[in-house]
């Protein structure tokens, strides 16, 4: 951890910062969009791009009076890629409206930087005598020392402060900005802090992790010490050997249904895939017949979802418990939610972004996408309820709202936290005392997951639930069959040509289009099928499902048609046959 302090002078020195930006020149012709994910491209093409969001997280900084931090990472991206997202103060990602500036600064001709820079500041009323205080992490991807370097440069030409992480997950990056805009009341800010909140959520926990030769493995190989008996896990992919998110990691099981490279599955064995910067994880396992079964966000979600169910109708009062899913989301998951857990689901926009903050409309939002990457939110007027139920409610209530005011109060002050309890000791306790420790484990991970979506807590969140409930991998996975799915691709000129609405799931134009497609969907059972463009090239995504995979994999291929014909499609026709 280097910790670096920029320029004294109060207010922008101009001519340091031309100077600076001298040796992190834009290239010609070269636009990229902030999104969801922030900037992602080829790594050679970020150089500017780094040193212009350290600009950008010292404005932030200034304006919020707060830490905000920078990670260098691409996520599951290939590891040829690269990128760079800000953090902001209470761990959430970037306002929607810095997202525009950081386009706008990132994409400025250099003898404009100057003038966007001040643009900015003017806009949002930035105090440039102001401290500022920036915090960064990267992934082990090749390019990120440099880029994070880059990073700095941005920051201290500024007279911001600095302090680089290293090698941090991107949760773990979520998770210190936090804890030092909070006083220290989330938790330490440091990876020691990290790993301690964890650890003392004891589980007994079994399984092989497959990390995708990214972050995860080292954080979690890191973090065993601090468990009394350690983890009892295979680390599979761990980046000795392979390359980032080639053939493993959450995206490529998910993607391909299939189990990564590098990885020896026992049947019936619990297995789970983290992504490169470990914030998705899915699950999966062989049946003894060699068929390979996928547990992803959209079965996640409902696991914790009806555990969180069960306490509220113990409690016997009313809170708003919501789960947001987006179109992506299996048709059966969504109706097993809703007619069997009986909690409502809603349908948002393909982006983090759009599923945290319809979630939090609710006392209880959980929202996971379907490749693995979510969080649970917890409201303050939930928080007030719960406290105030503690206290008044007798025996089971109690203790079921007690369990859910432990959950907030760890949210809020991490000061209850379990000691780690030994196999040894779990083994002398009696039926009903294991399963307090199992609770008492379970409400520490969920007090996690409520900064971030974060890969490792999610999978300690789901082992102690598994524990709780007595549900094996195969009972889980046994809560509803996920109706056979496909998605594809269509290369089109102009993505820009396909315009949603209702949350992706209909086509407004090209005209025709969405007529086409309700056509298609009526020849087959238990169908539907949605299109939209992607947000960083020249594709639409096609997703289908219906009662066979026979008739899914028809489906998905005569929409694909019909996008290629309606929506100017390029090079090679979609073919039929997967």
């Amino acid at each position: 951890m280097l910790e670096i302090n920029g320029s004294e002078d109060e207010d922008m020195d101009l001519d340091a910062l031309t100077k600076r930006s001298a040796f992190h020149a834009k290239p010609d012709g070269l636009i990229l969009q902030y999104g969801t994910a922030g900037f992602r491209t080829k790594a050679e093409h970020l150089d500017h791009v780094m040193f212009r969001m350290g600009l950008l997280a010292v404005l932030r900084s200034k304006q919020t009076k707060s830490t905000i931090g920078v990670m260098v990472t691409a996520s599951h991206n290939p590891e040829e890629d690269n990128g760079v997202k800000l953090v902001d103060p209470l761990g959430e990602m970037l306002a929607p409206s810095w997202e525009e500036h950081a386009t706008c600064l990132a994409n400025a001709e250099d003898q404009n930087l100057q003038s966007v820079l001040m643009d900015i500041s003017e806009k949002v009323a930035v105090n440039l005598h102001q401290d500022a205080f920036v915090v960064i992490g990267r992934d082990t991807r090749p390019s990120s020392e440099k880029l994070s370097q880059s990073v700095i440069d941005g920051v201290t030409v500024l007279g911001g402060q600095v302090h680089d992480y290293g090698l941090l997950t991107t949760p773990q990056l979520h998770y210190m900005v936090y804890c030092r805009n909070t006083s220290g009341q989330y938790g330490e800010a440091t990876t020691e802090g990290y790993y301690e909140k964890l650890s003392k959520a004891f589980v007994e926990l079994t399984g092989q992790v497959d990390c995708a030769n990214g972050i995860g493995a080292l954080k979690l190989g890191e973090m065993k010490p601090y468990f009394s008996q350690g983890l009892s896990v295979q680390l599979f992919n761990d980046g000795s050997g392979g390359k980032l998110n080639y053939f493993c990691g959450a995206d490529f099981v998910k993607t391909h249904q299939k189990p990564p490279q590098g990885i020896e599955m026992k049947s019936n064995e619990r297995c789970c895939s983290f992504d490169g910067d470990a914030d998705r994880i899915v699950y999966y396992y062989q049946d003894v017949d060699g068929h390979f079964h996928l547990l992803d966000g959209d079965k996640i979600a409902t696991l914790i979802s009806s555990f969180l169910k069960e306490l509220v109708l113990e409690i016997g009062e009313s809170l708003n418990i919501g789960v947001v899913q987006t179109a992506y989301a299996n048709g059966s998951s969504t109706r097993y939610l809703e007619e069997v857990v009986k909690v409502p689901v809603y349908c948002t926009k393909t982006g983090v972004k759009h599923l945290h903050h319809k979630a939090q409309e609710f006392d209880i939002g959980v929202y996971f996408e379907a490749n693995g990457h979510g969080t649970v939110l917890f409201s303050k007027a939930a928080e007030t309820k719960i406290k105030q139920l503690a206290k008044e409610l007798e025996d089971k209530k109690s203790k079921a709202a007690k369990m859910l005011e432990n959950v907030i109060d760890l949210f809020n002050q991490c000061s209850c936290l379990l000691t780690p309890v030994s196999s040894a000791e779990l083994g002398r306790r009696q039926p009903g005392q294991t399963e307090g420790i199992h609770i008492q484990a379970l409400l520490v991970l969920l007090s996690s997951l409520q900064a971030t979506g974060d890969a490792i807590s999610d999978m300690l969140v789901i082992e102690a639930v598994l524990a709780l409930k007595g549900l094996t991998i195969q009972q889980w996975d046994a809560l509803y069959t996920d109706l056979p799915n496909r998605q594809l691709k269509v290369k089109v000129a102009d993505r820009q040509v396909i315009s949603t609405t209702d949350a992706e799931r209909q086509v407004v134009k090209p005209p025709g289009l969405q007529e086409a497609i309700n056509d298609l969907v009526k020849k087959y059972k238990l169908s539907r099928a949605f299109v939209r463009p992607s947000g960083t090239e020249d594709i639409v995504r096609v997703y289908a499902e219906a009662d066979s995979q026979e008739s899914a994999d028809s489906l998905a291929y005569e929409v694909s048609l019909a996008v290629f014909q309606l929506a100017g499609g390029v090079g090679e026709r979609p073919q039929s046959g997967f």
